[in-house]
This record gives structure tokens, sequence and C-alpha cells, in this order.
């Protein structure tokens, strides 16, 4: 690939995810401080983009995949962006925010799967080319939480901030996105089917006993997951951590990190295990952030933001890699576009709201929590999921150390 392609989706990749991470892991903070919304209202603030997610794949089959170059359709779809995110600071009834956050994410959400698209048409061998790409993504993660920390100093009430933040971003990408290399639709003119859009082509696949275990396990890990994403910046902040939004960015570092150990450890110890060991470092992560303070338990606060990695990338990555390996070559586009709607969809919705009615159901007063009690129910989540799927999962040996594909 000549550097000039490498360098132009690499800056794509780091404001793509530089936009989401701006306002996304603070939001709770900033509804709860600014806006005074409820648990209830907090929770249906996050499922937005989870229905999002839902609805993205017909948009991208049915208008990107057929009458658009996607570079251009990134512009457009970020500079429509960038002005909800800079008129959704003017909102200040959580009711009216919901709509204008709902609105916003049915607009970025295809912006992630053209993202990809853009990237992928331009490499020879996706497998070795991508990651080192993608990893940009990451990293633009990870400086949206030093600049709101440790640069501005952004403090909990003046979390409309990071709104502004990430218009300007989204502004910038979608003027960067008409220099992106041309990518124009592949589908046109092809038959298009709600099956294909969805990923329900594979639906035949839950006839095997093994991947459908590993489906149900799929929807429900993503309860627990929703905590963390919906509450952790608000438990943080609320429990005295200084720099809470900048320390949440060690859990994208220790992302990155796992993600190199994976091809050794499936090799190694087989999918099985290392899905088994995601959903440990689940019930770890929520158990340190249960029974972790600010003071002498410090330590165990960090730990469970440490615990991302883990607890990402041995469940989902790991398991996106296991769905391609049961999928062979027919259907592996159905395949992960069917455990995609399942886990940042159906789960990750479920998720968001049931995390908002645990909060409120544990609020001791405004912006008040007993947060022991809250991260203790998807501590139990994640430990009943672990036993579901040990007893059940029986995927033969041989298959859970298959090697990776080259």
């Amino acid at each position: 690939m000549k550097l000039s392609t490498r360098s132009l989706l690499s800056g794509m990749m780091f404001l793509e995810f530089f936009i989401w991470g701006s306002w996304y892991v603070t939001m709770s903070t900033y509804l709860s401080h600014a806006l005074h919304a409820s648990g209830i209202e907090i929770g249906a603030a996050y499922s937005a983009m989870s229905i999002a997610t839902i609805l993205s794949p017909l948009f991208i089959g049915m208008v990107a995949d057929r009458f658009f170059a996607a570079q251009k359709l990134l512009g457009l779809l970020h500079l429509a962006g960038a002005f909800l995110l800079y008129l959704i600071i003017s909102v200040k009834a959580p009711a009216h925010f919901y709509w204008y956050l709902l609105l916003y994410s049915l607009i970025y959400a295809p912006t992630l799967a053209l993202a990809n698209s853009i990237a992928f048409r331009q490499m020879k061998n996706p497998g070795t080319q991508f990651p080192g790409i993608r990893v940009f993504g990451t990293a633009g993660w990870i400086v949206t939480g030093i600049l709101i920390d440790k640069v501005f100093h952004i403090s909990p009430g003046a979390l409309s901030f990071t709104f502004r933040m990430a218009a300007v971003a989204s502004l910038a990408l979608g003027l960067f996105s008409f220099l992106l290399p041309h990518t124009p639709p592949q589908a046109r003119g092809e038959k298009v089917t709600l099956g294909k859009l969805l990923g329900t082509d594979a639906l035949g696949m839950l006839k095997d006993r093994s991947f459908l275990v590993f489906f149900i396990a799929s929807i429900l890990i993503c309860i627990p997951l929703s905590f963390y994403y919906s509450l952790a910046n608000d438990f943080l902040v609320d429990t005295g951590m200084a720099n809470a939004t900048a320390n949440m960015t060690l859990g994208q570092f220790s992302e990155a990190l796992f993600i190199l150990a994976i091809p050794l450890l499936i090799r190694r110890i087989g999918i099985r295990n290392m899905i088994l060991m995601g959903m440990i470092a689940w019930m770890l992560r929520f158990l340190c952030f249960g029974f972790g303070n600010a003071g002498t338990g410090l330590w165990m606060l960090f730990a469970g933001i440490i615990l991302h990695g883990a607890c990402f990338d041995f469940f989902f990555v790991t398991g996106q890699i296991y769905t391609d390996y049961k999928a062979g070559e027919k259907i592996k586009s159905s395949a992960q576009g069917l455990i995609t709607l399942a886990t940042y969809g159906i789960g990750m919705w479920i998720g968001t709201l049931m995390s908002g009615y645990v909060a409120q159901y544990f609020s001791t007063g405004p912006n008040e929590y007993n947060w022991r009690a809250i991260w203790m129910v998807p501590a139990v989540i994640s430990a009943a999921v672990f036993l579901f799927f040990i007893s059940f999962f029986r995927e033969s040996v041989r298959s859970v150390h298959q090697p990776l594909p080259t």
C-alpha cells in the first residue's frame, strides 16, 4: 500500500473514533450533572446507539452499497453529524436530548461500516494490513480522554464541551473524507434481501448447538458490557477518582495490548478457554468496581479499568474469529452481521435500558447512588453467563484449537 493511502486511511480511523470517544464515555456524567437526568433517562440515552446499530445494516445495504461512493457518503454523513452535535448542547431536557441523540446515532452508526469498507477496498491482504490502520481508531479514542482531563481540564459540569469537540472533529472528517481513495458502490444492480442485510441468512448456524450457546451468551454478556459503558465514568467521578476520563483510556491501551496476544493464546489454549477467560475478566472487573474506592482501594478501580482489554478482546474479538471459522466461505458476511446485530444491537439495547433501571432502583438521592449494589448486578449476570457457557458449550477439542487463518 502506498504511504499516502495508508496515511489517509489512518487519519480517517483516528477521527472516526475520536468523534465517538469524545462524547460517549462522559455522556452519563454530562446527563447526570448538567441535565440532572435520572438513571432511566441515562440508560435510554445509551440505548440510542444500539437502536442505530440494528438499523444501520439496512441503510448500508439498501443505500450505501448501491447508489453512492463510500467516501462521499461518509463525508456527507459526518457533515450532518457535526451540525447535530453542535445543536445538541442547546437541549436542556433529558427527554428531548434522547431524540436528538437518536437522530445523530442513526447518522453516525453507518459511518463505522463505511470507514471499514473504504479501508478494506484499498488492501490486498486485510488480515495483515487492517490492524495497523485500525489501531489509529483506538488512538483517537485514547486522545479524547487525555484532551478532556489533561489538556482542557473539563469539569463534570462543563462537559457540553465534549460535544463541541466532537462536532469540530466531525466537520474535519466530513471535509477530509472527500480526499479519501475513491470507493464506488459494489452492489449496484444486485438483488437485495432482508436476510443479507440483517445477517439472518446465517440463522442456519444456530442449528449447531455450540454456536447457539455462543450466540445466546453473546447477547447476555452485552448486558454487563452496557453497565460499563453507561455508568463507569459517572461512577469514577462520583467516587472521587482524579482525571477519571483520562484514566479510562488505560482500558483502550489494554485493549490494544491484549489483542496482540490473541493469535498466540488461541493456538495455545483454544477459543473456548479464551472466551471463558473473557467472562472471568468481566466478573473480576465489576467486583473491583464494587469494592474499590478512591483511597486505599484505588488500585481496584484501576484494575477494573485495565481489565477492559481482556473483557473485550477475549470475548468479542475471539468470538468474531470463532464465528468466521464456523460460518464457512459462503455466509461469512451474513454471520458477522448476525453476531453484530445480536451483540451491539439486541444485547446492548437490553443492557443499556437495564442499567438505567438498576441505577434508578439503587439511587439514594439526586445524583447519588449505591454503587456497590449497582455493580453487583452485572457481576452476577457475568457469573451466570459463565456458568451457562461452561455447562453447555461442547465444541470439539480440535476445532476450538484451530489455528487462525492466514
